[in-house]
């Protein structure tokens, strides 16, 4: 992982952003290939299909929108030096972008927190608001390091070290996010609409910030856009087929146990239900329960002997009230 973080880092200093970010998909269908090798599940050929069918659509769909990605995206962009990225960040549409970021995330995080909006488009568009500022300073931070290793030194602007305290910080509070999210949410469903949300808004910053688009030509930019909705379905196919976890019972279910007789027929549970509260106790609508099932009660025996002039054996007599 190590490794691959590092050559995406790279790859940014030589390639405009909006081309990179998409690219992304190829390790969702890389993901998908080796999972079904090394999971090494047991399945009969009937269920193979019916199984995989999906991730197999999905990974024809996300190659076909990343070879169109490759084909029609912007394939030339200017030297990252410190007089070029410092002119981009006073540009107006640039400023003009991040007051609407800046604004929309606010507003989803006070949602977030003080109105415990916890749906996943909001936990994930705060993940990607981020990620638009995390990329767009790694393109700066990486070419700024790949122009002074070749010779032309970019440490010694100040806008070289601005760029790197936002890289790290941005990071920081995605990977934040991103944990509180997969504590609520299956890892699947997160990969997709993530995906998707991330690579949205990154495209957007990067082509304002960079001007990833000028002078293209429509043609193009349909065929690109085109290429991102294709991806986007592969990668939403690929992630639906994963398992979900099943959850945890916190209690033995007297239903499921082989024999058992239970109360459902009259209404009445004897566990409760993982959508109720969670309790444990009084049973279920348990107003006629007296009358149904009284308290068990050990039968009264009484002794009566006879003389021992007095034929026959001993006997008892069980006395039982209607109550008991």
């Amino acid at each position: 992982m190590l490794l691959g973080e590092l050559g995406v880092f790279a790859s940014y200093a030589f390639a405009p952003l909006s081309l990179i970010v998409p690219l992304s998909a190829v390790s969702v269908i890389a993901s998908a290939i080796i999972g079904i090798i090394f999971i090494k599940e047991k399945w009969k050929p009937k269920d193979f299909l019916r199984r995989y069918v999906l991730s197999f659509v999905g990974c024809g769909l996300a190659i076909v929108g990343t070879y169109l990605l490759v084909t029609f995206a912007p394939n030339s962009h200017e030297k990252m030096t410190g007089e070029n990225i410092t002119k981009h960040l006073v540009s107006w549409p640039f400023l003009l972008y991040m007051l609407v970021e800046i604004i929309l995330f606010c507003l989803l995080l006070y949602f977030y927190k003080e109105r415990n909006a916890n749906n996943i488009v909001v936990i994930l568009l705060l993940v990607a608001l981020l990620g638009s500022m995390t990329v767009v300073t790694v393109k700066a931070v990486a070419g700024m390091l790949i122009l002074s290793i070749q010779g032309n030194l970019q440490l010694d602007y100040p806008i070289f070290y601005v760029m790197f305290v936002c890289m790290v910080a941005t990071a920081v509070y995605q990977a934040t996010f991103l944990g509180q999210a997969s504590q609520m949410y299956d890892s699947s469903l997160i990969a997709s609409v993530g995906y998707i949300l991330s690579t949205t808004v990154a495209i957007t910053a990067g082509a304002i910030f960079y001007l990833d688009f000028i002078g293209e030509d429509v043609l193009h930019v349909c065929m690109f856009a085109l290429g991102c909705l294709i991806a986007f379905l592969g990668v939403f196919l690929i992630t639906r087929n994963r398992k979900r976890a099943i959850p945890f019972e916190p209690y033995i279910s007297m239903d499921a146990m082989p024999g058992m007789q239970t109360m459902h027929d009259k209404g009445m549970t004897v566990q409760p239900d993982l959508k109720a509260s969670f309790s444990y106790g009084a049973l279920e609508n348990n107003d006629n329960i007296s009358e149904i099932y009284a308290p068990a009660t050990l039968p009264v025996m009484q002794e009566e002997h006879g003389s021992r002039s007095a034929s026959g054996v001993p006997y008892r007599v069980l006395e039982h009230t209607k109550k008991e």
